[in-house]
């Protein structure tokens, strides 16, 4: 963990199941250091329903309820009716991957926010099915290479762009939506204290890398994070009330190249491609910055 000035208590403990360098793990620890003991998880299948261990191992000091894949949405509905109907101060969170939130998940998500439960919604995206073996999914980037997207003399990596979850949550006008990654701590500590302090549906988005799925050396998980941000395929943003903020600006950007190749799922990646990446995170950098710029007179929902 890069040094940080966030708090020393720890609510998730040692002895967990995740891969080494696992970015889920990592954003966990942060996120729960921000929430506190008034966490309860909804945890529906995905990475993150293995890596507390089997019963009777456990790796969280708050209430953990497994759910099922596509139900993530419903689970923290009725959590969060049933905590204020007891008149319990609980923060209720789902917890759920890209392919439990973007694909199976999407309708139960669509329908708790549109009845403004209040709860507080983590995509940790590692940018396909990685508990099941690294299939594609919509939140997966174009041109990455998956199970589903085999690279070899052909050209079947992923196509098509990576689904705007960030920009489904705000068309539903919701009070706060984010993005946020552990390479970032103190940025995500913020945002998810935040979170806690406004009432009604709430998501965020973490960008989690994963060194198996994205084929890059455990030890390199904060570095891809980071360039990421740097390279401005992940912006770092809130939107609070339909207002934009961008919340890190660097000052310095690097090539998109210098986060691709990093990665094994990009290594075949033709110089044509590469530049058609720069182009379209250059253009969504502008447009974020113009929605930033917009807010100042009003929501832009």
């Amino acid at each position: 963990m890069v040094k940080t000035s966030l708090p020393r208590e720890e609510y998730l403990i040692s002895g967990h199941f995740a891969c080494p360098g696992c970015g889920a793990a990592l954003s966990m620890r942060i996120a729960l250091k921000a929430l506190g003991k008034k966490a309860v998880l909804s945890i529906p299948a995905c990475c993150w329903a293995v890596i507390p261990g089997p019963f009777p191992y456990r790796n969280l000091e708050v209430p953990l309820l497994y759910t099922a894949f596509e139900v993530t949405g419903a689970s923290v509905s009725g959590l969060s009716e049933g905590f204020k109907a007891m008149g319990e101060d609980a923060i209720v969170v789902g917890w759920a991957g890209d392919g439990g939130t973007a694909d199976i998940g999407l309708q139960s998500l669509s329908a708790a926010v549109e009845r403004g439960h209040d709860f507080i919604y983590v995509m940790y995206d590692n940018e396909a099915y990685m508990n099941t073996g690294i299939q594609r999914s919509s939140a997966t980037p174009e041109y990455a290479w998956t199970t589903t997207t085999p690279v070899g003399k052909r050209e079947f990596w992923k196509k098509g762009w990576k689904k705007d979850m960030v920009g489904i949550m705000v068309a539903h006008r919701i009070p706060y939506a984010a993005t946020a990654t552990p390479a970032f701590p103190e940025d995500m500590y913020r945002k998810f204290k935040k979170a806690a302090s406004i009432k009604g549906p709430k998501f965020i988005h973490i960008l989690s890398p994963c060194p198996p799925g994205w084929r890059f050396p455990e030890e390199k998980t904060i570095e891809v994070a980071r360039k990421a941000v740097l390279s401005k395929v992940f912006p770092l943003y809130e939107v609070e009330n339909g207002r934009w903020r961008v919340t890190f600006k660097p000052a310095r950007f690097i090539p998109v190249e210098e986060y691709l190749r990093m990665q094994g799922r990009f290594r075949y990646l033709p110089e044509d491609a590469v530049r058609y990446v720069q182009e379209t995170v250059d253009r969504e950098w502008e447009r974020l910055l113009r929605k930033e710029e917009l807010s100042k007179e009003g929501p832009i929902w």
